[in-house]
C-alpha cells in the first residue's frame, strides 16, 4: 500500500458505455511508464453494470452513497492508495494513456497539476460552443483576477495532486464546484501549481452528460465569490461608500446642475443609502475575512489602513459619528420648532437632515460591527 505511487481516480455515475475504455487506457498507462499504481473507481450509485465492467478490469472499486462530483472524489481522494493521485472522468473525453506530463510535474514537487484544454486542443464537438466561449474563459479569468492565479483553465477535469497536500485542504464542495474550490484553496494555500497542454476528446456517451452548464456555472461562481470577501464586499462596499461620499458632499451646499440634469434632495437621499450599504459590504468584508483566515488559514490581504482596527478605535468613531449626526438632528428639530412645528421648506431642511441621519446610522453600524468583531474573536479563539 505504502508503495503505491499512483493512483487514477475516476467518479462514476451509470459510465458502462465509457468506462472500460478508460480503464483499459489508464492501466495501459501504468503498465508502460513501468508505475505502480491503481485504477480507483468512486461508484457515486451506479444502477446499471459500471462496477461489474470496473472488477472485470482489475480496477478498484469503492461506494460513494452521497451524490456529486466533488463527494465522490473527496472519498476516492480518502481511500486511495497512491502518493500522487490523478482525477479524470470516466465519459472518455481524456486520454488516460497520455498522463506522463502529469507525472513529470507531480515527480518534480509540484503539488497540484492542471490540465489546460484551451492550450493543448479541444477536438470538434467536444465542448459545447457556451462553456468554450463563454463559461469557462469567463468563470477562469474570474478566478485569475480574484486569486491572482496563473491557471488558465479552472476547470479541467483532467488534473493530477499529492494526496498529502489535498487532504490537509479540508475540501468541502459535494457538487461540480469542487474543481473550482480545489484551484482557490491551493493558491490561497501557496501551494505550488503547474499547468500543462491537455486534450478534451468528444464525450462517448450516447446519454446527456450529468454537467448542468447554467446551475453549475452558478455554483462555480458563487463559490468564487465567497472566496474573495474583497470581490464580494470590500471593493463594491468602497465604491458605493466614495459614490455616496461625493454625492453628498456636492449636493450639501445646494443643487447641483450637469447639463440639463439637476440633482438636488432626492440624489441626496440616495448617496446617503450609497454611504450605509458600502459601510456594512466592507464590515461583512472583515467578518468574512477573519472566519477564512481562522477556519481555512488562509488571509485575505485588505487595505493597510485597515489591518490595525480595534474594538475602541471603531468605538471612537461610531460615538464621533453619533454626535455629528445627533448635532445636525438637534438642529433640524429646534428650526422646526422655531417655527412653530409648522411647514417646512422640504430642500431647505432636507439637506440638513438627511446627512445627519445617514451620519446616525453610520455610527450605529460601527458601533455594532465593532462589538461583533470582538465576539466573533472571542468564539473563534475559544472554539464556540
Amino acid at each position: 500500500m505504502d508503495a503505491c505511487e499512483l493512483t487514477i481516480l475516476m467518479p462514476c455515475l451509470n459510465e458502462a458505455e465509457t468506462l472500460a475504455s478508460c480503464i483499459k487506457k489508464a492501466r495501459d498507462f501504468l503498465q508502460q511508464e513501468n508505475i505502480h499504481g491503481e485504477v480507483l473507481i468512486a461508484d457515486n450509485g451506479s444502477t446499471d453494470n459500471s462496477r461489474d465492467i470496473a472488477a472485470e478490469l482489475g480496477a478498484r472499486v469503492i461506494s460513494v452513497p452521497v451524490r456529486g462530483y466533488g463527494a465522490a472524489l473527496k472519498s476516492g481522494i480518502q481511500q486511495a492508495a497512491g502518493r500522487y493521485i490523478i482525477m479524470g472522468d470516466a465519459d472518455d473525453s481524456y486520454d488516460f494513456r497520455n498522463l506522463h506530463s502529469f507525472v513529470l510535474k507531480l515527480r518534480e514537487g509540484y503539488d497540484l497539476v492542471m490540465g489546460n484544454r484551451f492550450k493543448g486542443g479541444i477536438i470538434d464537438g467536444a465542448m459545447p460552443l457556451l462553456n468554450r466561449y463563454l463559461g469557462n474563459p469567463v468563470l477562469s479569468f474570474i478566478g485569475r483576477i480574484f486569486f491572482k492565479s496563473h491557471i488558465g483553465d479552472f476547470h479541467c477535469g483532467l488534473r493530477g495532486f499529492k494526496r498529502a497536500s489535498f487532504q490537509a485542504l479540508g475540501l468541502q464542495g459535494d457538487g461540480m464546484e469542487f474543481a473550482s474550490e480545489m484551484v482557490v484553496k491551493a493558491t490561497l494555500k501557496n501551494l505550488k501549481i503547474a499547468e500543462v497542454p491537455t486534450h478534451l476528446y468528444p464525450d462517448g456517451r450516447s446519454r446527456r452528460p450529468h454537467l448542468r452548464p447554467w446551475r453549475d456555472g452558478w455554483r462555480h461562481l458563487r463559490l468564487l465569490l465567497l472566496f474573495s470577501p474583497r470581490w464580494l464586499f470590500m471593493y463594491p462596499g468602497l465604491l458605493l461608500l466614495s459614490a455616496g461620499v461625493l454625492l453628498m458632499s456636492a449636493l450639501m451646499a445646494g443643487p447641483l446642475e450637469i447639463g440639463r440634469v439637476n440633482l438636488d434632495i432626492h440624489t441626496l437621499l440616495f448617496s446617503g443609502l450609497f454611504m450605509i450599504a458600502g459601510v456594512q459590504a466592507c464590515c461583512f468584508a472583515f467578518f468574512a475575512r477573519y472566519i477564512a483566515g481562522f477556519h481555512l488559514q488562509i488571509s485575505h490581504p485588505l487595505p493597510a489602513l485597515f489591518k490595525h482596527l480595534s474594538l475602541e478605535h471603531g468605538l471612537i468613531t461610531g460615538v464621533v459619528l453619533l454626535l455629528l449626526g445627533g448635532a445636525g438632528s438637534c438642529y433640524s428639530l429646534y428650526y422646526w420648532m422655531d417655527h412653530a412645528f409648522g411647514p417646512l421648506h422640504p430642500t431647505q431642511m432636507m439637506r440638513v437632515l438627511i446627512p445627519s441621519v445617514t451620519v446616525l446610522v453610520l455610527g450605529l453600524q460601527l458601533i455594532f460591527a465593532s462589538f461583533f468583531m470582538s465576539l466573533l474573536r472571542l468564539s473563534l479563539h475559544d472554539g464556540t
